[in-house]
């Protein structure tokens, strides 16, 4: 779902769950945008809003840290 959001491929070793998503260290190369469509993405599939621009930048950073974030907040 996450790539998909962004089309974008996982590598072919796979992603870790503590792999960075953004920044350096990340080898998926996602941007700011990116991180907008994978905010949305995640409020339509989970209905967990990422209103706060801090939010969807603190949130994904890494496989691990987006699903604390998601559970957190479930309705």
């Amino acid at each position: 779902m996450l790539l998909a959001a962004v089309d974008k491929k996982e590598p072919m070793d796979g992603l870790r769950d503590d792999e960075p998503l953004f920044g350096e260290g990340s080898r998926l190369d996602l941007d700011s945008l990116d991180g907008l469509q994978i905010s949305i993405a995640i409020q339509h599939k989970y209905g967990v809003g990422m209103a706060a621009s801090k939010d969807v930048r603190r949130a994904p950073t890494s496989l691990i840290s987006l699903a604390t974030h998601i559970e957190s907040r479930k309705k």
